[in-house]
């Protein structure tokens, strides 16, 4: 192929990491023409409704699939976490990018880190899965939904809205924003386990060997590894991008891999968790196993209350 197409949201953190994406592949292919085509999304168009509320799968990715399959753009460029574990007929992952940093961040103008916060402070963030954790971690904190993108949530933190928010580290380390808190600070996993996914980019086409092939340069072992697990776990669960549920695989060594997984209600009432060690050649089944043994506690139940809470 002499030229790609990529479709992209419209957002700075898509726009780099569609730029990002382009700079790898001309590294292999420097003769090739590649353009960013871009389109805005469902989740882009509604700010005023968090997205528990809009509805689960695609949010994100509709717009570019359609984009995809009217042939305006070759490749599609998404965080993983936003991208449903069903694909439709047609559609494939070809490549999963190195993964950047995992962790959510804490970000606040008068506070270090959460532990510092004084009881009742706000703290902004619509998904679940944080509202959990972050419940879990302080009791006695308030939460406020938080929309937009980066830079429109850290100017309403910076305008007193909130007493802190929490954002996906790599967009904010992506963007090199961090020096306009006062404090960034990332928050280690054993404390908030992330979504599916989370920092690594999944690149989208069509089934077209060929350009599968092509985009194959791209595709990192261990985040097809870790990502493998992960989305496992969230597919035996039959759960949505927008349900409280946090899962992170990490390979330790070349024998062994961590899974930490947690499930439960918005308000962390109840919830299931789990962090075991597994052999990393076994990563193929890992992520149904532990969802397994989740499902064997209620995990099922748990999320389907935790989703009628959402919705209402």
């Amino acid at each position: 192929m002499k030229k790609i197409v990529i479709a992209t949201r419209k957002s700075k953190l898509a726009l780099w990491q569609s730029e990002y994406i382009k700079a790898e592949l001309l590294k292999h292919y420097p003769d090739m023409q590649i353009e960013l085509q871009e389109f805005s999304t469902k989740a882009d168009k509604i700010l005023d409704v968090p997205l528990a509320k809009i509805g689960g799968k695609g949010l994100f990715t509709k717009e570019l699939e359609v984009a995809l399959q009217s042939k305006e753009a070759d490749i599609a460029v998404h965080s993983l976490k936003d991208v449903p574990v069903e694909f439709e007929e047609g559609f494939v992952l070809a490549a999963l990018t190195k993964r950047f940093d995992p962790r959510d961040a804490f970000l606040s103008e008068k506070y270090a880190s959460i532990h510092e916060l004084p009881k009742g402070a706000v703290i902004g963030t619509t998904s679940l899965r944080r509202r959990m954790e972050l419940k879990l971690l302080r009791p006695d904190i308030n939460l406020k939904d938080l929309r937009g993108n980066i830079n429109t949530r850290i100017a309403k933190l910076k305008a007193g809205e909130y007493d802190a928010i929490i954002l996906a580290a790599t967009g904010v380390q992506k963007l090199q924003i961090e020096g306009e808190v006062k404090y960034f600070t990332p928050i280690s996993i054993d404390d908030m386990i992330p979504s599916m996914g989370q920092a690594t980019l999944g690149i989208e086409t069509l089934d077209n060997p060929e350009l599968v092939e092509l985009l194959s340069v791209l595709h990192d072992k261990n985040a097809h590894i870790e990502s493998t697990i992960e989305r496992d776990f969230v597919r035996t669960l039959e759960g949505g991008c927008q349900v409280p549920i946090g899962v992170k695989a990490t390979i330790l060594d070349e024998n062994s891999i961590r899974v930490q997984a947690i499930v439960g209600m918005p308000d962390g009432s109840e919830y299931v968790e789990e962090d075991i060690t597994a052999d990393i050649d076994d990563f193929e089944t890992i992520g149904q196993t532990v969802a397994q043994t989740f499902i064997d506690q209620g995990a099922k139940e748990l999320l389907a209350r935790a989703e009628k809470v959402a919705f209402q």
